[in-house]
């Protein structure tokens, strides 16, 4: 009788550490909040300038499918600029990221941005705020349930810059890659 007793506890024992194993779906936030930051190096579509700086990016998601999201960003290239050039964006739009069946970690994506840019050119020639349209693509890496590395191409379409005075506006291309890491809030 004994025997009973200790193999039931054994086994009751046993089965305790497989409850903390998985998060079940049903407890599991419908919706996601990540937020994170990039490094990006840009080809200022402006003259020989190639420009660098920081871009902070959040995203929610799902927004109506559960591979559709709401990503917003802000880029402020103003390294390795020379005479005072600076370029910033401030963007919104839809974020689509593919299923990946062979490798779980891997998370490909594109995105189609809409916003405002802003220039302020060498030597304070001018300044100006532009409509910008922006297709991106990427990939996200998993490095654990919380943490992605992200590597992002973008090409910018600036249909009114420069708007220089004295000389006609033209279609400016900004395009270049960014590099960072995304944190899931929740």
């Amino acid at each position: 009788m004994l025997e009973r007793y200790l193999i039931a506890a054994v086994l009751l024992i046993a089965s305790i550490p497989a409850a903390g194993q998985s998060d079940y779906d049903a407890s599991r936030s419908p919706i996601s909040l990540n937020a994170g930051g990039s490094y990006s190096y840009f080809d200022a579509a402006y003259g020989a300038y190639h420009l660098m700086g920081l871009t902070a990016y959040a995203n929610i998601s799902p927004l109506i499918w559960d591979r559709l999201s709401l990503e917003g960003e802000g880029r402020w290239l103003t390294l390795n600029a020379s005479r005072g050039f600076r370029q910033y964006t401030y963007l919104i739009g839809p974020r689509y990221q593919f299923a990946s069946s062979k490798r779980r970690g891997l998370h490909p994506y594109i995105k189609v941005l809409f916003g405002e840019g802003v220039i302020d050119f060498p030597d304070h020639l001018a300044y100006g705020r532009y409509l910008v349209m922006a297709p991106a693509g990427g990939l996200d890496i998993a490095v654990n349930h919380r943490w992605r590395l992200r590597a992002e191409y973008e090409y910018q379409f600036w249909p009114d810059a420069p708007g220089i005075p004295g000389s006609p506006s033209s279609f400016m291309t900004p395009n270049g890659l960014s590099a960072g890491l995304i944190y899931r809030i929740f």
